[in-house]
């Protein structure tokens, strides 16, 4: 961790580099304002998932694989067989406990005890004196960490000068609180400690004997104990970093975290001093999977072969529509596997539709202010930096005027919510909300908001930067030639109510914010004349007729909402009128689908009702369910039912000259989407450490994330009901299979030259998968920069091979 003005001793610098590595060992955790997916394991990406299993085991007590029941049930329906156990064991190599067939088999009839955390020294101060230490530790820490990191939801800010370890020296050296539980003379020894995190974080070590053949999962260990806190902390190091900066805010936190056990260890050294002592040398020993491990991992990789088989078998049935001419519309959708449902429904419509599969910000990273706001947006994947600065496009007056009316709704929030006043307004206005709670109880207080003016590109953005933008992204879709009349380009949302998790139902490419503005900036430039020009002295030609239509389909109720205004040419045209049919008709086919998977949805129109109601926990299932992603021309999938499980790429290698397209997909997108896929997986088999909670009990603190209950850490990852609907999973915690058509060459060159996406692939976090010359599952990725056959496909190369 970055350090500056002191000299350390080495052995504090040795430390140092492990809590280093113990915080970009948790993943971080987004504010609810733009959360997106992130992957639990992210910092365990570089070993395979046994060891990942005994790592969390020891710093968590949690289980992170299906329950052996789940694999039971699949094996007897047929979904797991025999040959899908045995590649699971042969893929799984010789390193550890290696079982057999049989061992595997007889297994599943015994389910493993729940793993159990090494404990820390509060759970041992906890067990000799009857108190519950821990829970008081995470409630306090709570209470201050709640008011300290707020993001403007208190109306009183505390004390933050200094940062996060001096703020919470402030506030712990008057905390009565642990004083009253026993914990005498608390508050002094708080203040006694170095108001440096690192001197504090050595005193901690030296007092609890931990050496730094210890500390790496020592450190783990304890910052898993603080939930959600310690993963906010590192979104604000994730954040720094994206940028060539730092944050200290993680380390810091472990620092408190340390400083209470030091205290409590001090207070009962007597009685726990030989237990913690084997605790520490616990902490030495290397983390290896125990053969459970290693037999629940070779159940779950054949679980997902078993998938895999089932997606061969789908898209053998593909039946590539051929259209005669020119389409008459082009629509391009988000990969998101929403947008499956809903592209399928519009094709059926018409032989003349051609849907497109892009990522949801379609190759525009805007750092984007709303009307009437000073807030930059990052409108982009959280991979990538703020690109393109833009603004909404208004008159000085009309912003103005926006800016006052935002400044009187917040006065009038404020004295509804002051100290005084808050009492007098409920007793002088209670009444006349009854309205308001009516109309809101029965979803007629929610409707969509007016559409914001047009957003508008820096002048610094000039023509030649539009041009080069213009072919990139039109190259990238594999869109550059044979242009419908009409070409939508539609990012998406969810329209949700009374939800705090609203922006994860967003789109994840486009920072947990709905794709419109970035939909709107792209058809713009290439709405340009100017811009058509010189891409067409660069051989691309638009035909003059050709409108890029800008759009937003809102995955809750499957409506697409048209920003036509934006392109004042599209006035008139007949076309348009057909394109507002063929939207409302797949609209309703898309919720008919989906409303037989959604509880209490019995027709197609009861999902649009979701949107509205304030009590729904489950107005859609995102993408619970995803387990497929596929890179490939739109004909590999064309007629296959994938039923919203499947993130839709379009990409055809023959046009990608270099591969610097392809690059761009397996470094971007598919990260994102393993991020996605990873979340829904840890959410469902490790709930308790990785998932939200239930919603029913959630609070907002400090508008970053939320409670469950009053008190205590922040819940990261899904809520419940967001893979379960009560009586089953609605996530089968699959990892994510990527096909791609393209030549295996060209994929092994750029695992090569990306170690981190290497590393999601050699270790099995995704698998892997080049699609044939006849669009079948041809060659599986084994790792090492190795591919093999799949079983049914000759060897003799008849997968493409690099030309």
């Amino acid at each position: 961790m970055f350090m500056q003005h002191e000299t350390y001793p080495a052995a504090l610098l040795e430390l140092v580099a492990h809590a280093d590595d113990a915080i970009k060992a948790i993943p971080p955790l987004f504010p609810l304002a733009s959360s997106v997916a992130v992957n639990p394991f992210l910092g365990q990406t570089s070993e395979p998932l046994p060891v990942t299993a005994a790592r969390l085991a020891r710093v968590a007590g949690a289980r992170i694989l299906p329950e052996r029941a789940m694999f039971a049930a699949k094996i007897d329906a047929g979904e797991i067989t025999d040959d899908d156990i045995i590649e699971a064991l042969a893929a799984a190599g010789g390193t550890f406990h290696r079982p057999s067939l049989e061992d595997v088999k007889a297994a599943l009839k015994v389910q493993p005890e729940a793993p159990k955390a090494l404990p820390t020294v509060a759970q041992l101060a906890a067990d000799v004196s009857g108190i519950d230490w821990p829970s008081l530790i995470e409630e306090r820490i709570g209470v201050w960490a709640a008011s300290h990191f707020d993001e403007g939801q208190a109306l009183w800010q505390p004390y933050r000068t200094g940062g996060v370890f001096i703020a919470w020296r402030e506030f712990a050296a008057r905390d009565l609180t642990p004083e009253i539980h026993g914990l005498k003379g608390f508050g002094a020894f708080v203040a006694a400690t170095s108001r440096s995190q690192w001197r504090a974080i050595g005193r901690a070590c030296e007092t609890l004997g931990l050496k730094a053949e210890a500390a790496n999962t020592g450190f783990h260990r304890l910052l898993m104990d603080l939930g959600g806190w310690a993963q906010y902390a590192r979104y604000l190091l994730w954040q720094a970093e994206l940028y060539g900066q730092n944050d200290s805010s993680a380390a810091e936190l472990l620092a408190v975290r340390m400083v209470w056990d030091e205290a409590l260890y001090e207070l009962y050294k007597d009685q726990i001093a030989e237990r913690w002592e084997k605790v520490v040398q616990a902490h030495t020993l290397p983390v290896t999977p125990t053969r459970d491990d290693v037999i629940d991992a070779v159940l779950q990789t054949a679980a997902e072969r078993g998938q895999q088989r089932k997606l061969g078998l789908a898209l053998a049935e593909a039946t590539p529509r051929k259209i005669d001419g020119r389409p008459a519309l082009q629509a391009a959708f988000c990969i998101d596997v929403r947008s499956e449902v809903y592209r399928r429904a519009l094709e059926t419509l018409d032989t003349g539709i051609e849907t497109i599969g892009f990522a949801g910000f379609f190759g525009v990273t805007a750092a984007h202010k709303a009307a009437g706001s000073d807030v930059v947006e990052a409108r982009g994947p959280v991979l990538l930096q703020m690109g393109t600065q833009t603004h909404a496009g208004e008159s000085e007056e009309a912003d103005l005027t926006r800016r006052y009316s935002a400044r009187a709704k917040r006065a009038w929030g404020r004295f509804k919510l002051a100290a005084v006043s808050s009492f007098a307004f409920v007793e002088a206005t209670g009444p006349v909300y009854a309205g308001k709670l009516v109309r809101d109880a029965l979803g007629l207080g929610h409707g969509h908001a007016g559409a914001e003016p047009a957003p508008q590109m820096d002048p610094s953005v000039d023509l030649e930067a539009r041009i080069g933008m213009a072919m990139g992204i039109l190259n990238a879709m594999s869109l550059t030639s044979n242009f419908a009349p009409i070409v939508l380009i539609a990012g998406h949302g969810a329209n949700v109510t009374n939800n705090p998790h609203e922006s994860g139902l967003h789109c994840g490419a486009c920072g947990g914010y709905a794709g419109d503005v970035n939909a709107r900036l792209l058809a713009s430039v290439l709405n340009e004349k100017a811009v058509r020009d010189g891409v067409k002295e660069k051989g691309m030609e638009i035909p003059a007729d050709t409108l890029f239509i800008p759009a937003l389909h809102d995955t809750t109720t499957d409506t697409v909402t048209l920003y036509d205004q934006d392109v004042p040419a599209a006035n008139g045209r007949s076309d348009m009128a057909q394109l507002r049919t063929w939207l409302t008709a797949a609209g309703q086919l898309a919720r008919t689908e989906r409303s037989a998977r959604l509880p209490r949805a019995g027709q197609g129109n009861d999902v649009a009702k979701r949107a509205r109601d304030w009590s729904e926990l489950r107005p859609e299932w995102g993408l619970a369910g995803c387990r497929a992603f596929i890179a490939a021309p739109r004909g590999r999938t064309d007629g296959t039912t994938l039923s919203g499980q499947s993130f839709l790429h379009s990409y055809d290698w023959r046009k990608d000259e270099g591969f610097g397209v392809l690059e761009l997909i397996m470094t971007a997108p598919v990260v994102v989407a393993s991020w996605i896929s990873l979340q829904y997986y840890g959410s469902t088999v490790a709930p308790q450490l990785f998932g939200g909670g239930n919603k029913l009990l959630h609070n907002v603190a400090g508008g970053i994330g939320v409670l469950e209950g009053n008190g205590g850490s922040l819940r990261p990852g899904l809520p419940w009901q967001s893979v379960h609907d009560g009586e089953n999973y609605q996530h089968d915690p699959l990892r994510l299979s990527v096909v791609i058509e393209a030549p295996r060459e060209a994929m092994t060159d750029i695992l090569r030259r990306h170690d981190g996406v290497r590393d999601l692939f050699d270790n099995g976090w995704l698998h892997l998968i080049a699609m044939d010359d006849d669009g079948k599952l041809g060659w599986r990725y084994d790792g090492n920069l190795s591919w093999s056959p799949i079983s049914g496909t000759p060897p003799d190369g008849s997968a493409i091979a690099a030309e």
